[in-house]
């Protein structure tokens, strides 16, 4: 198999089971608290990652801090942001601009990394997904409620996610995926203990017991986080930050159809459109025809 080919199976593996993470964390919430369920799946990732790569070896400062930020930025600046803009502003709001992390990766990538150029092709086809996204967000409301800090803070969590894959191209060719994923999660855990204490975080074992709490749980750590990251890091340095956060788009496709299945909500022809505006928009983005890149 081609490396590019499996990059993209690859990535396209992650928003699948990304996409159905909104649905299984809504479910979660009935009983843990947004930071519990980050905390604890994390947790749970780098207990697996550790079983799996148990060896232990400093690098140099540079290295660690390396890892330090893209924990921060990978872990706990994208997972805080998104969960406390949840609490300031429409679940739409959220969802459409922390969308905006493909966009904002290939404008971090060209303006200030210089790692990858800003064709316009691409980014004609992330407008067309990133409208595709806004339609099934908003599934034909016209009503769009503005709130400055949980707008800022949802499109702080895009920008976290775009860092942290920039940077993750930059590292994650010196090392192997499950260590590096091993150390982003544990530097992560370290980032995230200040929201424990002021969030009164709580352990509470019981809930692994009943099955959909812990069946959940078990798919976030192990499934969604672990598996998942090991994946995208490797497809990260195999077709680059640009292509790989353009599938982002599809993540609210799959979490639309997913709510479809599980949670019994009704598909509508808006949606449906919205959903036929992400696909050709990522399709455009990554296939289309080649136009002349804007200087």
């Amino acid at each position: 198999m081609k490396p590019t080919l499996k990059g993209h199976l690859l990535v396209l593996f992650c928003v699948l089971v990304w996409g159905v993470t909104f649905v299984s964390t809504k479910l979660l919430l009935e009983l843990r608290t947004p930071v519990e369920i980050a905390f604890d799946r994390f947790v749970l990732a780098f207990l697996v990652l550790c079983a799996l790569h148990p060896k232990f070896k400093w690098q140099s400062w540079r290295t660690e801090l390396q890892f330090f930020g893209l924990g921060l930025c990978g872990v706990t600046l994208y997972f805080l942001t998104e969960n406390y803009a949840l609490q300031f502003t429409q679940a739409s709001n959220v969802g459409l601009l922390v969308s905006s992390a493909p966009l904002l990766t290939a404008i971090f990538s060209h303006y200030i990394t210089h790692d990858e150029q800003l064709s316009l092709r691409f980014a004609i086809g992330s407008l067309i997904a990133l409208l595709g996204v806004a339609v099934v967000m908003f599934n034909g409301s016209v009503i769009l409620q503005l709130n400055p800090l949980g707008d800022i803070l949802a499109l702080l969590a895009g920008a976290a996610w775009a860092l942290y894959c920039l940077q993750l191209r930059k590292i994650g060719a010196r090392f192997g995926y499950l260590y590096l994923t091993r150390q982003v999660f544990f530097y992560g855990l370290i980032t995230m203990l200040p929201a424990l204490w002021w969030s009164h975080y709580r352990l509470d074992l019981g809930l692994w017991l009943k099955p959909m709490q812990g069946g959940n749980m078990v798919f976030l750590g192990v499934i969604a986080s672990a598996l998942c990251y090991v994946a995208w890091n490797k497809a990260v340095g195999l077709i680059g930050a640009v292509k790989a956060s353009n599938y982002i788009y599809l993540i609210p496709l799959v979490t639309l159809i997913t709510a479809v299945l599980v949670l019994g909500e009704k598909l509508t022809v808006v949606g449906a459109v919205g959903a036929a505006l992400i696909l050709f928009g990522v399709y455009f983005a990554e296939h289309g025809l080649k136009l002349p890149s804007s200087k």
